[in-house]
């Protein structure tokens, strides 16, 4: 059973036209005839499926291809469709065409058309409340003003430096960033199958980094599909989450072009527009930071970012996408102070209190069946982390309670906070210069 699409308030308009598509007909052309040599045989549900056009759009291309010479007409496709088969001229051309680019699939939109539809759902719009900040990190334990501090910059649109410690939980206040864009009221964005910059295709929709919204397609239409009244080319997805570690290199943040197929693959950077953008162990990359964030003064101050096409050809894109930099090491060593000006949002994860570090404790204790003694934590307090000088950490619970059921386990007995398998967890965990 299909699920119905949400059509969010700023869905793109359905093309009437070749003129209205912002793509030259040429291009959709190469597109059909490909599609054609590639499948053998079509009808106008079909080609309209793949290339995700109008039904009465393509039909006026496989007219005109017809007019050329380049598909003939095979017979009845069922329901007053034909069936269209490409002829020897068209199988040349279509080799042609295949030598140049061996995209196919849905038509792609123009750089025009995407650049205002990146604008109309901007993340400066954004609006995330405190009972969906609460939503959003259920199960963690945050200090309120930390929370309030995250909401407040998420509202803003604007960058934001994520620092501490390691293991008091950046990465997934990160991860709860993305999950507050979805809980807001029109989280629902548009992404294109493809954007065309002089001839030359971009890939931009991802479904490993963009969650379809849409209904399920199939893939064959045998019937007159009832189709959408927004531009197809583009997919419903929710607002997207790109996510980069230390395999991040400035290459990366260029478009990817095959040699092969002879089309562009979009950065992460154009990935994320609309949503957010996070770069964890930031420092930690392969890359010196501050040529990355050199890289970037540019596209965070005035939301512009530039990509350069083999051909030698510039073009400006959207960069609309709240960067979030999650790392340990103090920002004032990773960034000189021209920079941090331009990160507004600066919110330092300090090391749980005793009571938070308590509560994280009782709710993984919880999670994993064992059963809660505050006593246990008293315990962990005196003999470790005040007698060896060990900073507690908010990671620091889950760790010791996993390691007490690895040693519950061996044992053979159930898993408890008593003092002995306290101690062979904690022995086993810390250093032991510490």
């Amino acid at each position: 059973m299909s699920t119905p699409t949400i059509i969010p308030r700023q869905a793109p308009p359905l093309p009437r036209t070749i003129e209205e598509t912002g793509i030259s007909q040429e291009l959709l052309i190469q597109l059909l005839i490909k599609t054609l040599y590639l499948m053998g045989e079509l009808t106008e549900a079909t080609a309209a499926d793949r290339l995700k056009l109008p039904f009465a759009l393509v039909g006026e291309l496989l007219q005109i291809i017809r007019n050329e010479k380049m598909c003939e007409i095979k017979g009845s496709g069922g329901s007053m469709l034909y069936r269209y088969a490409i002829t020897d001229f068209g199988t040349e051309r279509a080799r042609e065409y295949m030598h140049f680019s061996q995209y196919v699939g849905p038509a792609p939109v123009s750089l025009a058309q995407y650049t205002a539809v990146m604008l109309e759902q901007t993340v400066l719009d954004v609006h995330v409340s405190r009972e969906m900040l609460e939503q959003a990190t259920d199960g963690m334990v945050i200090p309120m003003d930390t929370l309030e501090q995250v909401g407040e910059a998420i509202n803003s649109g604007q960058p934001m430096f994520i620092y501490g410690e390691p293991g008091n939980g950046k990465t997934m206040i990160a991860e709860a960033l993305g999950r507050m864009l979805r809980l807001m009221r029109g989280g629902e964005v548009y992404v294109p199958y493809a954007v065309d910059v002089d001839n030359q295709i971009i890939q931009v929709f991802d479904p490993v980094t963009h969650t379809r919204m849409a209904r399920e397609e199939s893939d064959e239409v045998e019937l007159v599909p009832i189709q959408d009244e927004f531009d197809s080319r583009w997919v419903p997805c929710q607002r997207p989450i790109v996510f980069t570690g230390g395999e991040l290199t400035l290459k990366m943040l260029d478009l990817s072009f095959n040699t092969i197929s002879k089309y562009y693959e979009a950065p992460p950077q154009m990935k994320a527009n609309s949503g957010v953008f996070i770069i964890d162990d930031f420092g930690r990359q392969m890359v010196r930071p501050r040529d990355l964030l050199n890289r970037w003064i540019v596209p965070l101050e005035k939301r512009v970012d530039y990509l350069t096409l083999h051909t030698g050809k510039k073009f400006p894109v959207p960069f609309d996408t709240i960067v979030l930099f999650a790392t340990n090491i103090p920002p004032r060593k990773l960034a000189d102070e021209a920079f941090l000006r331009r990160i507004r949002n600066k919110i330092n994860i300090m090391d749980p209190t005793p009571e938070n570090y308590a509560e994280i404790f009782r709710k993984y204790c919880t999670r994993k069946g064992v059963p809660f003694d505050p006593a246990g934590v008293v315990y962990i307090f005196d003999e470790y982390y005040s007698k060896h000088s060990i900073k507690p950490r908010g990671c620091h619970p889950r760790d010791i309670i996993e390691q007490i059921l690895s040693t519950a386990k061996y044992l053979e007995q159930p898993p408890t906070l008593s003092k002995s398998l306290i101690d062979r967890a904690c022995h086993i965990y810390f250093l032991k210069d510490t």
